[in-house]
């Protein structure tokens, strides 16, 4: 893969994005989203028909460097998630950082009605983390109980603050969020955005798609530093980090 910045060179993606280090008392926050060149972060309410073999090697790299993956519901269902698979490469990186072969995936769900019958669940290598609310039904937190580990997380609504403490109470210092554009807004509205990677799809869209922040305006624009641009097959993958940030940092 081509680094074009900030020193033009050839570059591992591995070595490129790296693990990042927990802030004070919660995870750090990484936040990977598609978009076309003209700003629609899905197809279709698909955003994996943006994507490409260039942009699934990085999707794939990024979760390999997380000790958990954080989505929300409707994504799992729209993008049709299943179990998380790492090449025997990856997984032996993990195995040497001291981490679980494949990273467990949580995700937000505010009423708990999943299929807990699907792949995602029962195939799972690592048990998945179901974060919800104290106002879903008993039931249907029973059901999650038995496939999955059960944070909640709020009452009537989840709390994305809550939710992230939560997961960093379990150990987790790098969360790593694939969306959708939902809960990448309540991220950045509850100042918990650390790092964006943005895919930058050599497509045009058009229409009323959802841009990769859908939610209220922030209060305050949050100003970001680029940190590296890479290019493969027309695809460019930007990373940029909080300005103010210094503790987000790659671990050494």
């Amino acid at each position: 893969m081509r680094q074009l910045f900030p020193n033009p060179a050839e570059v591992d993606p591995v070595d490129a994005y790296g693990r990042l280090s927990r802030i004070g008392d919660r995870p750090c926050v990484r936040l990977n989203m598609i978009a076309s060149v003209d700003g629609a972060a899905a197809v279709g309410n698909r955003s994996g028909a943006l994507g490409g073999p260039a942009d699934h090697a990085v999707f794939a790299t990024l979760r390999s460097l997380a000790d958990v993956i954080l989505v929300g519901a409707a994504t799992m269902r729209d993008e049709g998630y299943g179990p998380v698979h790492l090449d025997e490469e990856a997984r032996e990186r993990r195995r040497q950082w001291g981490l679980t072969l494949v990273p467990p995936i949580a995700v937000l769900t505010r009423r708990c009605r999943l299929d807990w019958s699907s792949p995602f669940f029962t195939e799972a290598e690592q048990r998945p983390v179901v974060i919800t609310s104290t106002s879903a039904i008993t039931a249907d937190r029973d059901h999650a109980s038995e496939v999955a580990d059960v944070i909640l997380a709020g009452e009537d609504g989840v709390d994305i603050a809550h939710a992230v403490g939560a997961l960093g109470e379990r150990g987790y210092d790098n969360v790593l969020a694939e969306g959708g554009p939902g809960v990448a807004a309540q991220l950045a509205g509850a100042d918990l955005l650390d790092e964006l990677c943005l895919t930058v799809s050599p497509l045009l869209v058009g229409g009323d798609a959802r841009r990769i922040l859908d939610g209220d305006s922030l209060e305050l624009p949050t100003r970001l530093a680029l940190r590296h641009v890479l290019e493969a097959d027309g695809y460019l993958f930007l990373r940029y980090r909080r300005q103010w940030s210094r503790l987000c940092a790659p671990s050494p």
